[in-house]
């Protein structure tokens, strides 16, 4: 499995965001798959510790639930992203369903913002980094910014240490990279050593966290 992006997969596809603006020795910490309270209020208090931003890549069924916890990652200053509504495989589903489920989602998102005004040049990831080239496309006629990522950290993988998650992330860094961590329950092992890890590592490099 490939944990950072190659530049020829970055040509394919120029449309689609892999990494944000370097200068001031930017990174952009990503989370995705939340919001959920055994998860996302941990990281926010993580990020708080450093006065870090980050973008969280929320699933609409989970705003749905969550809300209170919604509106705290918008109160805290970070980004919000769209990640479909039921986490949807674009691989695995019609142009036509993936792009009614992402438009549910949006306005999950929407309802649930301050001000419920709609969101200009919205942020979209879709879930596995798979997605149909149409797909994108239709998306991106409608104003969404398509994300992926420069880092994938692996904190989902119940086979790898706490370590090699940290690990993945600082020996691919650079000023610009766009990780991917996930505030969901099956990432929590691996997040909840690693996260401190790295906050404390990029901050004693005098990296800048910022949201997209």
């Amino acid at each position: 499995m490939i944990f950072r992006i190659p530049r020829f997969v970055t040509w394919m596809y120029p449309k689609r965001i892999w990494e944000g603006a370097a200068e001031e020795r930017s990174i952009y910490l990503t989370f995705d798959d939340g919001p959920i309270p055994e998860v996302t209020p941990w990281v926010l208090e993580q990020l708080r510790k450093y006065n870090a931003k980050a973008t969280f890549f929320c699933i609409g069924e989970n705003v749905e639930r969550h809300p209170t916890i919604f509106r705290s990652i918008v109160e805290e200053g970070h980004s919000i992203g769209n990640h479909t509504y039921n986490h949807l495989n674009g691989w695995k589903n019609s142009t036509a369903e993936y792009l009614l489920n992402s438009l549910k989602c949006q306005r999950t998102i929407e309802k649930n913002l301050s001000g419920s005004s709609p969101v200009k040049n919205a942020l979209f990831r879709p879930p596995y980094g798979k997605i149909k080239n149409k797909q994108a496309k239709e998306l991106q006629k409608r104003g969404f910014r398509v994300v992926m990522w420069s880092i994938l950290s692996r904190d989902y993988d119940q086979d790898i240490s706490p370590r090699i998650c940290y690990e993945t992330v600082t020996k691919n860094l650079k000023p610009g990279s766009i990780i991917v961590f996930h505030d969901s329950l099956k990432a929590r092992k691996n997040l909840t050593l690693a996260l401190p890890q790295l906050l404390e590592f990029l901050a004693e490099q005098n990296f800048a966290l910022k949201a997209l």
